[in-house]
């Protein structure tokens, strides 16, 4: 099984930016890709971003294309989601994802994923 813990939630500003991490660890632990997915309070769990083993593909929701950065540590087993311009609407509990194996030609949904975190808090306030 694949243990994934996030960190680097917080409470901040519009404008201002945040890096998210996610460790991951447990025997089961390969080559698949990660990804980052979102929930704000009264919606579904959406997509945010995931990036390929070699950190050679990557893929963003259009909401942060262009803001986000999806990037990964494989000696640290460890994807990072550096957050600019943050949004009052980035609000959400940002989750990690792992076990991603499609392609990169179409938004993965939650169920491609095999493994979560607990999510980390990211509030933007006005």
């Amino acid at each position: 099984q694949v243990r994934l813990a996030e960190s680097g939630g917080g409470l901040v500003q519009a404008g201002d930016s945040l890096r998210l991490s996610c460790a991951a660890s447990g025997r089961s632990f390969s080559t698949d890709d990660m990804g980052w997915f979102r929930q704000a309070p009264g919606k579904e769990r959406e997509f945010v971003a995931t990036v390929s083993w070699s950190g050679g593909r990557r893929y963003y929701a259009d909401s942060v294309k262009g803001r986000f950065t999806i990037s990964r540590a494989n000696a640290k087993n460890t994807v990072y989601l550096q957050m600019n311009s943050l949004k009052p609407e980035d609000t959400a509990v940002y989750y990690c994802a792992y076990g991603y194996s499609g392609d990169y030609s179409y938004t993965p949904t939650v169920a491609e994923f095999g493994s979560w975190g607990q999510g980390t808090q990211v509030t933007v306030s006005s």
